[in-house]
């Protein structure tokens, strides 16, 4: 099955709205877990706009399942990661400024800079390079030395009620490719209830999807522990 890793950055968004610990992001993330989470994503910025660095140092000492800290390798988030050691280290290219991820890494231009950070990182966790689905990306994070890749999948859902066969069509040629190349295979960005089951079901050798913003809004309505096991079984 699938692992569902829940992104809790938006329950720091709705804390820090107020200031305060309300809700309580430590908590939150314990309670996930208790209702079938199987990890916990982050992705601390440098505004600490959601995620702050303090959560996460909090958070290493109380959960018992996967820890996925995503982020731009500055040199700032490699020594919060060499001092956390979580489970797996998700490199994304992100700009300071952007308001949520919006592309994957160029694993061929910028191959010599990726190759020196996974080095770098690889003694200290698992791994993963946030890139587009496109075999030429997949295959330069294996050159980089990744351990996995993550797909954005952001092209995937914008176009899921449209034409779904259309949508996943690069994913799945993007997914053989990683498994040709023997890079394990994440997903995340906008997977929600309403398309997360076809792209599961399509998509081979799926280890992982990291879900944020969705399912945080899904458990307004539905409730965070009803919400964790809907997604868990879109996954089966």
């Amino acid at each position: 099955m699938t692992r569902l890793s829940v992104n809790i950055n938006k329950i720091a968004t709705i804390r820090n709205a107020r200031g305060g610990n309300v809700p309580d992001v430590i908590k939150m993330a314990v309670d996930c877990e208790k209702f079938g989470a199987e990890g916990i994503t982050v992705h601390p910025r440098p505004d600490q706009r959601h995620i702050r660095y303090k959560d996460v140092r909090d958070l290493k000492g109380v959960l018992t399942t996967e820890f996925n800290i995503e982020g731009f390798p500055c040199s700032n988030f490699i020594s919060l990661i060499k001092e956390i050691k979580p489970a797996q280290v998700t490199l994304v290219p992100d700009a300071p400024d952007v308001l949520t991820s919006n592309a994957g890494w160029d694993t061929v231009e910028r191959e010599e800079e990726l190759k020196k950070i996974i080095a770098e990182l690889k003694p200290v966790c698992r791994v993963s390079v946030f890139v587009e689905a496109d075999c030429r990306m997949v295959e330069g994070a294996k050159r980089c030395g990744a351990d996995r890749v993550e797909l954005y999948t952001e092209s995937y859902a914008a176009n899921y009620a449209q034409n779904k066969e259309k949508a996943i069509e690069k994913f799945v040629v993007a997914a053989r490719k990683a498994d040709e190349v023997g890079l394990g295979l994440n997903a995340g960005h906008d997977l929600s209830l309403e398309n997360l089951q076809y792209f599961n079901r399509m998509i081979p050798n799926l280890q992982e999807v990291s879900i944020g913003h969705a399912l945080i809004s899904d458990a307004l309505y539905f409730g965070m522990e009803n919400t964790i096991q809907m997604y868990k079984r879109l996954l089966l």
